[in-house]
């Protein structure tokens, strides 16, 4: 089965391309990477922390199947809405360092929209220890979740 979310990581290179189409507007799709209330349902972590604009922050807790908690933080540097987020996202006490995201939201109709994410990794080995993990499955069942909570705000 084919993923909706595609991942292009070309050998060598310290960084990857996501995306992937939803059928909501680019404005939900916008809102559901910078409102604590949706990011919480669609993620399902706990965030602690969310400044979406310029020179703003974030901190999300997520808890595992067996009860124990990982952080994710970074530093949001530029927020346009409804465009664009520039961040960095860390895992908090992993091996892997922070990472830079470069996010743009899409109008492709009036009712969908695309994202595309570009991260750019400290070395090609970080990048390519990342794609090691179940990274592909993870994010396209994190956008699946993602358009099925915001469909349903839309309906409402």
């Amino acid at each position: 089965m084919d993923l909706k979310t595609q991942i292009k990581a070309e050998q060598g290179e310290q960084q990857i391309f996501i995306t992937r189409n939803f059928d909501i507007p680019v404005a939900l799709l916008y809102k559901a990477y910078t409102e604590a209330e949706f990011l919480e349902q669609w993620m399902n972590t706990k965030v602690l922390k969310l400044t979406s604009e310029n020179h703003g922050s974030y901190r999300f807790e997520t808890t595992d199947p067996r009860g124990q908690s990982h952080f994710f933080s970074g530093a949001i540097h530029e927020c346009t809405c409804n465009q664009s987020i520039i961040r960095t996202f860390e895992m908090e006490g992993t091996s892997f360092p922070p990472q830079l995201e470069f996010m743009t939201f899409e109008p492709l109709t009036a009712d969908t929209s695309n994202l595309t994410i570009q991260i750019v990794y400290k070395s090609v080995t970080d990048r390519d220890n990342m794609l090691k993990l179940p990274f592909a499955q993870g994010l396209n069942w994190a956008h699946e979740r993602l358009e099925a909570c915001m469909k349903n705000l839309k309906t409402a």
